[in-house]
């Protein structure tokens, strides 16, 4: 883009837009500093990984023009306020927090911090300095269930999830619906360990799940320690987050993979011109936001065929996870017909037909 249009770009949004969150960072000299807070350890793979992945990326995008800093293992808690805040306080004008249970306090610093751009991961709250985004992970699970449909010889899939939120029960019902999708018998159990990272809890479910007769078990948590579980006792297991095989190079099936980097830089651009505008996205497989690993040799060639026939099917939206009737599995229909609308996938709060466990009372 030449100089003449690049001013006059940004003189557009500064007329359109002149109290932007972000607008004097297209005014400054200055490196941008940018704040990545983590819930769990960096590690060599796993969901706080992948966003390190992309930190990565936007320093070797941006060089000299940015500064990164990261903050890992934040509890969920009074301590996730003091860090963001101290983020902002210290200059930093952008600042990613990379979990779920981050969103009360981002919501309450960026209300301090005005001109600070703040963006939560898998929330749901935005305000006028402050986005979310979150990428559709039940589309991996999806495949991975018709994976484990195929491949399952006791028909018992175990599932090992941190906490019973909407992104939670979506890839556990996604898993289910693409497991009976093509064996009816399949049947899904959960067990919860109410933490994201805790590789002894994790461990321990997963066993527990595999003396239930489990012979392929998955999980939504932080670590690869379902993986190994399943590895030691000759199991099946879906990585998730990251490719896992080498922590199960026999178990390992595949893995729902999540990629940050491309929303990270466009992000960073954005904000060092001026133009970030808060909103919502939900990127997926065709944004190349959730991805899955490469095939185990095991996988039979006609499931493989399948599965690359499905996951173009997902990316050109001939196939949805939840394309109606779904079913819960006390045999109410939560949406008849069509892909099910993104506001009621977001509320999601129960378990498929295909589940057997029970969801705790709150």
């Amino acid at each position: 883009m030449n100089d003449r249009r690049s001013s006059l770009k940004l003189l557009a949004a500064a007329a359109g837009a002149s109290a932007l969150p972000g607008l004097a960072r297209a005014q400054s000299s200055a490196p941008l500093k940018v704040g990545f807070v983590y819930v769990s350890p960096i590690g060599e793979a796993g969901w706080t990984f992948q966003h390190e992945l992309g930190r990565r990326e936007i320093v070797q995008a941006f060089g000299p023009k940015i500064e990164t800093r990261f903050v890992e293992s934040v509890p969920e808690g009074a301590d996730a306020e003091r860090v963001i805040r101290e983020m902002a306080q210290s200059g930093h004008g952008l600042v990613f927090a990379t979990s779920f249970g981050y969103m009360n306090y981002v919501e309450r610093v960026a209300r301090a911090f005005p001109k600070t751009v703040f963006l939560h991961a898998t929330g749901y709250k935005t305000g006028r300095n402050m986005g979310v985004y979150n990428a559709r992970f039940y589309e991996g699970r999806y495949l991975n269930g018709v994976i484990a449909g195929y491949m399952t010889k006791s028909n018992v899939l175990g599932y090992v999830g941190a906490f019973p939120i909407p992104e939670v029960l979506q890839g556990i019902n996604a898993f289910a619906r693409g497991a009976r999708s093509v064996n009816p018998n399949a049947e899904v159990r959960v067990i919860w360990v109410n933490s994201w990272y805790d590789p002894g809890k994790e461990r321990e479910a997963a066993n527990t799940l595999m003396s239930q007769n489990a012979d392929i078990v998955t999980h939504h948590t932080d670590s690869t320690a379902v993986v190994q579980a399943a590895e030691e006792r000759g199991k099946w297991a879906f990585g998730y987050h990251s490719d896992m095989s080498k922590y199960g190079p026999k178990a390992h099936l595949t893995a729902t993979t999540h990629h940050w980097g491309e929303f990270y830089k466009r992000t960073v651009e954005q904000v060092m011109a001026g133009s970030w505008k808060t909103g919502s996205l939900w990127g997926g497989m065709k944004d190349g936001m959730v991805r899955l690993a490469p095939l185990n040799p095991a996988v039979p060639a006609e499931v493989r065929a399948k599965i690359e026939k499905l996951e173009a099917d997902m990316k050109s939206g001939a196939l949805h996870a939840f394309a109606g009737p779904v079913v819960d599995q006390d045999g109410k229909t939560r949406h008849a017909s069509g892909p099910m609308p993104d506001e009621q996938l977001g509320k999601m709060d129960y378990y498929v037909q295909g589940v057997a466990s029970r969801l705790p009372k709150r």
